[in-house]
Order: C-alpha cells, then structure tokens, then sequence
C-alpha cells in the first residue's frame, strides 16, 4: 500500500476537530482508500455509505426530522450497530446524493461520531446543495501523488531526498550518481503519473503496458463522467478535454477558440472549460498582461492553457511507442509539453496558482508564481538549450517590474547565474507555497472615539 501525506492530514484533522472532512477531486485520485485506511489505523469500526453502489441510499435521509432518526434509520439499514465515539460513518460518492452535505451540521451537533465525505465532481455538484455546512466540514483537495510521494514509494530514501532538498535550499549540485537517478525516476513519472492505480500496478508488475491499460480506463471514466453530469454540454466539453494533448503540443500551447469551432462564442465554450476545472480532471493557466503584484488583477480570462491532471494521462494520450523512446533516452522526442504539465501538476498539488506571462514584445514564460509581495518567473526547459530564454531575460532586465530572482526548471544539475536558479527539474517538489501560521493580531487605536 503506497504511503501518501494525505494519511497525515485526515490523521491530523481527526485529533484536532470535530467537524467533518470532505475529500474532494478527481475521480481515481485514492480519496476513499484513503478514508478506509484512516479507520483501519484509527481502530474505528468503519460504516461506509456509497451513493453510487447503492441506489436507495438516500432514503435514509428523506423525509427524516433530526440527526437522531437519521442515524437509527441507517442503523436499521444497514443492519449495523453504531457504537459511539468508535464509529467513522463515510458518506461516499456524494455527488450522487449531494444533500447529504446539508445533514453534516445536524449530525456533527449530535456528537456521537465522527464522519467523512467523499466525491468526485464535487465542484459541480455542490454548486446546487442549498446549505454548505461552513464550520461543521472541512474540505481537502485530493490530487495525484506528487513526485516526491511517488519516489518514496519507488523506495527513495528520506536520506537521499533530505540531500536533494538541502542542495535545493542552498543552490548547490546534487550528487551525480543521484542526479542521474532522479532523472530516471523523473521520466519514468512523466510516463506512470500519480494515479494511485497506475503506480500501484508499475509496483506490483513494471510492466508498463499493464500501466497503459490503467490509464486508460481512467481517461474512459473521466469521458463517461463528462457524458453522465453534463448530457446537453457533453459534445463539446469532451472536445475540449481529447484537445488537450494536441493543444499543449503546440507551438503556442494555448486554447485557440477558432481550432474547436469557429462558429462558437467563447462564452458559451467557457462553461465547458469551467466544468472540467470544477471537476478536477484539467488545470487551467491563465495569462496575466503584466507579471506585477497583484496577479489576480491582470488576469485575461479568455487566455489560458489547460494541462491534464495527471501527467501520465496526458503522457498515454501520445505515441504508443512514446514510453520506450523515452525510458531510452531518445533525445529527439519533444518533452516540452509533458514537462510542463508536470510542472502544472506540481504547482497546484503544493498551493500555487497557475498563470503564465505572453507579451509580443517580450515574449512567453511558461509560469508565474506570486508570494507574497514577490513575484517569481519559471521557466521549464526539456532540451539542452536551457540557458536560452530570451522572454525570462527581457522580464528581468525591465525595472519596471522588480522581479529579484526566477527559477529555470530543466535536466541540467543546479547552478546560479545572476539572479536567476538554474534547478533539476525533479526539484519541483520543494517549490511549495509558504503559508503563514502565524496569528496576525491588529488593535485598532480608538483614542478619541470612545
């Protein structure tokens, strides 16, 4: 069983709340095992309750007057005793029965035990739930497994990765035998992902076909998802996900509007790239006009990107023979829009927002990061050029934006030239949003007022 930092979070919410936990992301990304593996640790008997296998569910629910009758009815239904204080009740696939959400707060009140939810869609489907229960259920984002959780579970050592990250935090080389490693453990995870599924299969067999096929029942599903919750939009919207590959493999990697369909206004189409954002199957990456602080308020909307979820999904969409060309070393297989989307993909999974920077006169950088008041350009490269970019130079030379320092992501091991990083892109899994903490206290001066 692969160990993921999301067992540590359900751990940690549980000892130091009461409310409920929502696990929420795209379909196969392991939510319910992790819920499962929670109660097993815990030592709490687990009742599960999943909308999807069972079609009469919701009964239990309809028509009920307080939390009390609705625990007995599910007691009686499922033929179970429920034993307080050592009871986990697991609400699963509720975007099927989405009103459940509105019972959390009566059944949270009620005290006698604890409970989790969990769902794929939930970004569309609660959109209609007339009362999200604010203060009684925390929400966890659920992703793939990230890079750093797939080389554990590949068998990294915490040694090894702890020296990668110390070479990370004080911009110097990674040893070599171990940089050339992690770059085999990289191209191996551009082409599994972090489906839980795909990497449990390459554990269980390295046999990449049998990879292959994971994958693709998944991207199976995710169509069948797109056809099930949204029948008058499905056309389109499963357009815009099969375009996916094809548009990042393009020079420009944008969505261009006319390329779908010409006689389509944008903002009928956006609903589209909105539903898949909400339903965690793509990530969006929206221009920003100027790389200042900011971000949110130079955003253009109508300008984006849109990556996979998962890079290994992305990855399967290509050549058949994309896998072995890679896992030898063919240099000329064009990596660029793979690498981005695992970039992308690791961004998100550690807090950031995505946006990328495009200016006729000063070009394109891939991504944008924004701390605080600091603004950081990043720049992915796949191929032996990594010290070209000529957007990311134009954007540092220009005063007027202040930028101190960018990052440029590519095979190469680390170095320093100017102000700018030059990082192993497997060193991506340290780039992790800083969240404060820390309480911010502020006393208004009410002299004179009083």
């Amino acid at each position: 069983m692969i160990d993921r930092r999301l067992d540590k979070i359900i751990e940690n919410h549980y000892a130091n709340n009461k409310s409920a936990l929502l696990l929420t992301g795209a379909r196969q990304v392991g939510k319910t095992i992790a819920i499962r593996r929670y109660a097993q640790r815990a030592k709490m008997n687990l009742l599960e309750i999943n909308f999807h296998e069972d079609k009469e569910a919701y009964r239990i629910f309809e028509g009920a007057k307080n939390a009390e009758e609705v625990l007995f009815r599910m007691s009686a239904y499922y033929n179970k005793t429920l034993q307080k204080g050592k009871t986990l009740i697991f609400f699963d696939e509720v975007q099927k029965y989405a009103e459940v959400v509105t019972w959390i707060k009566f059944l949270v009140d009620e005290g006698s035990f604890r409970y989790a939810l969990s769902g794929s869609l939930l970004g569309v489907t609660l959109q209609d739930v007339r009362s999200v229960p604010v203060g009684y259920m925390a929400v966890e984002d659920v992703y793939p497994l990230d890079l750093r959780e797939f080389a554990e579970a590949l068998g990294v050592s915490e040694e090894v990765l702890a020296s990668i990250e110390k070479a990370w935090n004080e911009h110097t080389s990674v040893d070599e035998v171990v940089h050339e490693s992690m770059l085999r453990i990289l191209t191996l995870y551009l082409l599994i992902g972090g489906m839980p599924a795909a990497v449990q299969t390459y554990l269980d067999t390295n046999d990449m076909h049998a990879v292959r096929k994971k994958q693709e029942e998944i991207l199976t599903l995710y169509h069948w998802d797109i056809a099930q919750y949204d029948p008058d939009n499905k056309l389109y919207i499963d357009e815009i996900f099969s375009l996916i590959p094809s548009e990042l493999n393009a020079k420009n990697k944008r969505f261009i509007l006319k390329d779908m369909n010409e006689h389509r206004q944008f903002n009928r189409m956006e609903n589209g790239f909105i539903w898949l954002k909400d339903a965690g199957v793509a990530l969006p990456t929206y221009n920003v006009s100027e790389p200042v602080t900011p971000l949110k308020l130079s955003e253009q909307r109508s300008l984006f990107k849109l990556f996979q979820n998962d890079v290994g999904l992305l990855a399967v969409q290509y050549a058949d023979g994309i896998a072995l060309q890679m896992l030898s070393g063919d240099v000329n297989i064009n990596c660029g829009a793979i690498y981005e989307n695992l970039v992308a993909q690791e961004l998100m999974a550690h807090g950031w927002d995505l946006r990328y920077f495009n200016s006729k006169k000063q070009g394109e950088l891939d991504f944008v990061l924004e701390q605080d008041d600091e603004i950081i350009p990043l720049e992915v490269k796949s191929g032996k050029d990594y010290q070209r970019h000529s957007a990311l130079s134009n954007v540092m030379k220009n005063k007027d934006y202040g930028i101190g320092r960018a990052i440029v992501l590519s095979n190469k091991n680390v170095s320093v030239k100017d102000r700018t990083l030059y990082a192993p892109i497997y060193m991506t899994m340290f780039l992790r949003k800083r969240v404060s903490e820390e309480p911010l206290i502020y006393k208004v001066d009410m002299k004179g007022l009083r």
